[in-house]
């Protein structure tokens, strides 16, 4: 078994299936893992985790929604031999204070970072694929995304940025030990700027409604969200409503050497695929 090959968690996600493809193009062998990959990696079953982590050398992190089994999963890459960790968290973690949102991903941080491994952090912004593959999606297609957010932007990200920059520091041994990349786009944007964007380049009739976080709450349950997922996404926009994450940072270019993909350039391509029609 080659001992250079790189295990990618989430393999079948939207940051991990990206990764991977990116890695194998590289030339890199890949254990891509998730729950339902032949590799089969499940964060609520350590007993599976060791076979996964046979004869690898790096691993591509992708945290569990709940904090603590980074830690135990980190000790075991020690232990297997595995040298570098890159771990996906979210942009501005160390300022989220006392927020109750992404407690999972600064335990994972505290893993990572507290390793012995060479460790390195990616911090991206929401993505703009979560307008086109996630949670904005549906409302979109029915004609009105209905968020608590207001007037403080947010610097999407494109996920093939995120992916970018991920294979590049999976492929750079040494180069980026220690770092803390945060990613984001060249520019923030109001959710309701970028659904007037989405609506403009789709050619459909699609409305943006501020609402409460208790609204927003209300609503998701009603859609059959359980209610602490449901409240957890609210915490994220009550967070970013702070305006302590709006800040765009130059960390695609710090990488990859050039500037990150504009909002404008994700909203032309989905909507020439159809994204956002029934």
């Amino acid at each position: 078994m080659s001992n250079d090959t790189t295990l990618v968690l989430g393999a079948t996600g939207k940051t991990g299936r990206r990764v991977a493809a990116r890695m194998r193009l590289r030339g890199t062998q890949v254990r891509a893992a998730s729950r339902s990959s032949r590799a089969r990696f499940d964060w609520s079953d350590p007993g599976g985790w060791d076979s996964v982590l046979r004869g690898v050398t790096t691993v591509y992190v992708v945290p569990p929604s709940v904090p603590g089994p980074v830690h135990e999963f980190v000790a075991r890459a020690e232990a297997s031999g595995v040298r570098r960790l890159v771990l996906l968290s979210g942009h501005g973690a160390d300022t989220w204070g006392d927020s109750s949102f992404g407690l999972d991903m600064r335990s994972a941080e505290d893993a990572v970072r507290g390793s012995a491994l060479e460790w390195t952090v990616l911090r991206p912004s929401n993505f703009n694929q979560n307008f086109d593959e996630d949670l904005f999606h549906a409302p979109l297609v029915a004609g009105e995304l209905a968020l608590p957010a207001g007037t403080v932007p947010e610097a999407f990200i494109d996920l093939e940025d995120v992916a970018d920059v991920a294979a590049a520091v999976l492929s750079e041994p040494g180069r980026h030990a220690g770092r803390i990349y945060e990613l984001t786009g060249p520019r923030g944007l109001t959710f309701a700027e970028a659904v007037e964007l989405i609506s403009r380049a789709s050619g459909l009739p699609i409305a943006y409604k501020q609402v409460s976080p208790a609204e927003y709450t209300a609503a998701m349950v009603e859609a059959g969200w359980d209610e602490g997922d449901a409240r957890h996404v609210a915490e994220m926009f009550v967070l970013m409503e702070r305006g302590e994450i709006a800040e765009t940072s130059d960390g695609v270019a710090t990488v990859l050497g050039r500037a990150p993909r504009t909002f404008e350039d994700y909203v032309v391509r989905s909507a020439a695929a159809g994204a956002w029609r029934t």
